[in-house]
């Protein structure tokens, strides 16, 4: 008795040996070769039906389809067959890489057809995780990076939502994943993508954000914008008209970005922010690293703590910047802690005491002590004229509530005078803060009396 797998690799070889008859003899008519390949699809979803069977000879066969001159609908049925064949047989992808016909898969990608457009960048995109595959050739001389711009200005046109599950937004979706891996494993054609970053920021000027927003292809978009070298080193003039929009389109995105965040922060938890969110915030660093002193100050009157969310210590408001600074003591996190901590220092000016004072000792000390940057002693008070604020919590000191102290013992108030003693010993000893012991300062403010033996 056949097994189900053997069922399906006989129905594959039988499908395979009627296409190589056609491609010999042109045995087959179009509809005839549009529905061989179509069940081969369908076959082919299943890596046991093609194990062993799927070779050289069939990545051909599928170009053959895929790329020769036969209706559209057999060479999508056929670039279809050959896109599962990549992901589930990896030996295809030798195949393709050796064939000389992956410039004409190039080729194929450049067309006004969301389908096209879809197949050609999933088998571009795939191709990417290749190592034998010169993708840097590729983009170099088939305009690779045009031929993506021009995808992106069409869907940018077409003034799309950026929402749903339909062709058009697939095929986006796949164009805007094959930037991310080339300029993240194809590091030396980042620079070719450059050309993308306005296109970008334009669609997400008019995106609208879904619900939940962290959702494709938006997500796909912030990863494209997020991965595209920021010209690190480069004259910030310079790189900012690289890397950034139009001064017109700017103010709208970071708005987006924005409204975004503040969404992000109440549609998920902690631990699925901790990788979605990472994109988003390396944007806003950006922007605040590159954008003018007017965009960098609405981003901090934004996303910094105000003056109003003082009257409880910080972070326990329901506002974004609260929402926002949990984040950076949130359990379990592996990147956010960081990611939101530099954004945080970065809208202070990368200085130190502006950030103590932006979020409070409390938020502050750990990512300052991480990255060994010294806390100037005039961190640790208010600022003159101001009103006295904690500077560990950042809560206004005559907005704290009164604690009404419990009735001690002798020996009580002795063992907790001598805890708090070691206390504030080991936290002197950190260099978080340059505290004085309670005791030193009694004794050299002569406070200190001796007990006697009745005492």
């Amino acid at each position: 008795m056949q097994t189900a797998q053997s069922k399906g690799g006989s129905a594959v070889k039988a499908l395979l040996a009627a296409l190589k008859n056609d491609h010999e003899q042109k045995t087959l008519t179009d509809d005839q070769r549009e529905q061989t390949l179509a069940e081969l699809k369908a076959l082919g979803r299943d890596v046991n039906s093609i194990k062993g069977i799927y070779d050289g000879q069939t990545v051909s066969l599928f170009l053959h389809y895929g790329l020769g001159a036969f209706p559209k609908a057999v060479q999508r049925e056929a670039l279809r067959c050959l896109a599962n064949a990549l992901i589930l047989v990896p030996s295809t992808q030798d195949a393709l890489a050796k064939s000389a016909r992956l410039p004409s898969v190039a080729d194929y990608y450049d067309t006004p057809e969301d389908d096209d457009e879809f197949l050609g960048a999933r088998i571009l995109f795939l191709m990417t995780y290749n190592a034998s595959a010169n993708m840097a050739q590729i983009v170099k001389d088939n305009g690779l990076a045009g031929k993506v711009c021009s995808q992106l200005r069409r869907h940018e046109s077409m003034s799309e939502s950026l929402v749903g599950a339909g062709m058009t937004s697939m095929a986006l979706s796949e164009t805007l994943k094959l930037i991310f891996n080339i300029v993240n494993l194809v590091p030396q054609c980042s620079q070719s993508f450059t050309v993308a970053v306005p296109v970008l920021y334009a669609m997400l000027e008019k995106a609208q954000v879904p619900n939940p927003p962290l959702q494709p292809p938006l997500t796909y978009l912030l990863n494209a914008i997020a991965c595209i070298d920021a010209g690190e080193g480069e004259d910030a003039t310079i790189a900012a008209s690289r890397y950034l929009p139009d001064v017109g389109i700017l103010p709208a995105a970071v708005d987006k970005l924005v409204s975004i965040l503040d969404k992000a922060l109440v549609s998920y938890t902690a631990s699925q922010l901790d990788t979605q969110l990472i994109s988003l915030l390396t944007i806003l660093r950006r922007v605040n690293a590159l954008a003018g002193q007017s965009m960098r100050t609405k981003l901090k009157q934004s996303l910094l703590p105000s003056d109003n969310e003082r009257d409880l210590p910080l972070g326990q408001s329901s506002t974004l910047a609260s929402r926002l600074l949990k984040l950076v003591t949130g359990p379990g996190l592996t990147h956010l802690p960081e990611a939101v901590s530099s954004l945080l220092f970065e809208l202070s000016d990368k200085d130190a005491h502006k950030y103590v004072q932006n979020v409070g000792y409390g938020y502050a000390a750990g990512y300052l002590m991480t990255h060994k940057i010294p806390i100037p002693e005039n961190a640790k008070g208010a600022s003159p004229g101001s009103t006295p604020i904690n500077p560990v919590t950042g809560q206004r000191l005559d907005k704290e509530p009164d604690i009404p102290q419990p009735k001690m013992s002798k020996e009580e108030k002795e063992r907790e005078a001598e805890r708090l003693f070691v206390l504030f010993e080991r936290l002197k000893a950190t260099g978080v803060m340059d505290v004085k012991n309670p005791v030193e300062q009694a004794r050299d403010e002569g406070r200190l009396q001796e007990a006697s033996d009745s005492e």
